[in-house]
């Protein structure tokens, strides 16, 4: 069995932060991408970009490609789970074996993103306003991804990652 590499994606809100908490806890792989690998740069060029504020922080939120590209060949774990969101997705998708899409109706995420201090990211108006826009659009969200109801509790939408991703590899 070869090595499998997963992202785990969804707009802001959605829990990708909270199922990597839980599948760490699990004893598996799980790189919080929006935490380890993510930086402030030209999503085209990886440049990056200093001072960037307010909604543009959203914009060129990215990963560091090469970092992206280690993790995904390290053999060591049989698993890797890439859990957050970044505008240069498109330079480094070909490495996931698969994409799960955490899904979450408005309510829910209003209510999720009432709770986040004044200094995440999401709690001032003019970021709820793209998280709601980008919610509603999907414009962000990678096409083919197999969706998981993030309005479950916690233990079970990581319960319904794990199903898929030992369907996919049964042995």
């Amino acid at each position: 069995m070869g090595r499998k590499n997963y992202l785990i994606e969804g707009g802001s809100g959605t829990g990708k932060t909270a199922v990597c908490n839980e599948l760490r806890r699990r004893g598996y792989h799980a790189i919080n991408g929006d935490r380890e690998l993510a930086y402030q740069g030209d999503p085209e060029t990886g440049e990056p970009l200093g001072g960037v504020t307010g909604v543009a922080v959203h914009r060129h939120h990215i990963w560091r490609v090469a970092d992206v590209r280690a993790e995904a060949a390290d053999q060591r774990d049989a698993v890797t789970f890439f859990c957050g969101g970044s505008r240069n997705l498109a330079k480094f998708i070909d490495l996931f074996d698969g994409v799960f899409v955490l899904e979450v109706d408005l309510g829910t995420l209003r209510r999720r993103l009432d709770q986040r201090p004044a200094d995440e990211w999401g709690g001032q108006p003019a970021e709820r306003q793209l998280i709601e826009h980008l919610h509603g659009t999907r414009e962000e969200i990678p096409p083919g991804g197999i969706p998981i109801d993030a309005t479950a509790p916690l233990s079970r939408v990581v319960d319904d990652i794990l199903h898929h991703v030992q369907a996919a590899d049964p042995a």
